[in-house]
């Protein structure tokens, strides 16, 4: 990497039950699965390789599972930050898709077509997520860190490159899903002032992206 780049790599936590099951978890404090264990022990030396000098995770329970992987073989302490945490889902969390759509069609269809509603009439806003999660991701960053690993959600990670990347928002539908244990890379000091997205939904090995019809 180029003297005086930054970069910024966004992982999303391994697989869940819930993930399986199509469940939107949101909030809900859902650990990895033997799969999601497995996944995030064998990204931890891809992401090793990138030479990170700081991780910050979310402080929900799948992603500080995922970060430990790395964490042990980087050598480097996990920074816990609950503005990582993946979109409050209020009345749709522990749903799954179709019972989202059966139940609430119109809010659960026009908040996955990107509509910066309440998620679940009570939870979060897109734009609420990327704020909070780049407000951390700003305060993590500093001249010393050169790759910053953030251990965040499919959701969240959405919000943070649509918002990194200047997009509008009603365009963020169209970054598509993170596997579970794969990664985004957001890279500064390119040709352009700002962010710029070098690879997305990047892993060890190619992933289905669970998460997608549920919403999270």
């Amino acid at each position: 990497m180029a003297k005086n780049r930054q970069r910024v790599v966004l992982w999303r936590h391994g697989q869940t039950n819930w993930n399986i099951e199509n469940r939107f978890q949101g909030h809900s404090d859902i650990p990895l699965n033997e799969v999601g264990l497995q996944q995030a022990e064998h990204a931890a030396p891809l992401l090793l390789a990138l030479r990170p000098n700081k991780i910050i995770s979310s402080d929900l329970i799948r992603a500080q599972q995922t970060a430990a992987a790395l964490s042990k073989i980087a050598q480097l302490q996990v920074a816990i930050d609950p503005g990582l945490r993946e979109t409050n889902g209020g009345n749709w969390e522990g749903k799954t898709g179709a019972e989202n759509r059966a139940e609430d069609y119109d809010r659960f269809v026009n908040w996955l077509d990107g509509d910066d509603q309440p998620a679940g009439q009570t939870g979060e806003r897109r734009s609420e997520i990327a704020n909070r999660a780049v407000n951390s991701i700003q305060a993590a960053l500093s001249e010393d860190v050169s790759t910053l690993i953030v251990v965040t959600h499919g959701g969240t990670a959405r919000c943070i490159l649509g918002k990194m990347l200047e997009m509008p928002m009603n365009q963020w539908s169209a970054i598509g899903g993170l596997s579970n244990a794969c990664w985004s890379i957001l890279e500064s000091g390119h040709h352009r002032n700002g962010w710029v997205l070098v690879e997305h939904n990047s892993g060890s090995l190619p992933e289905p992206i669970y998460g997608e019809e549920s919403g999270a």
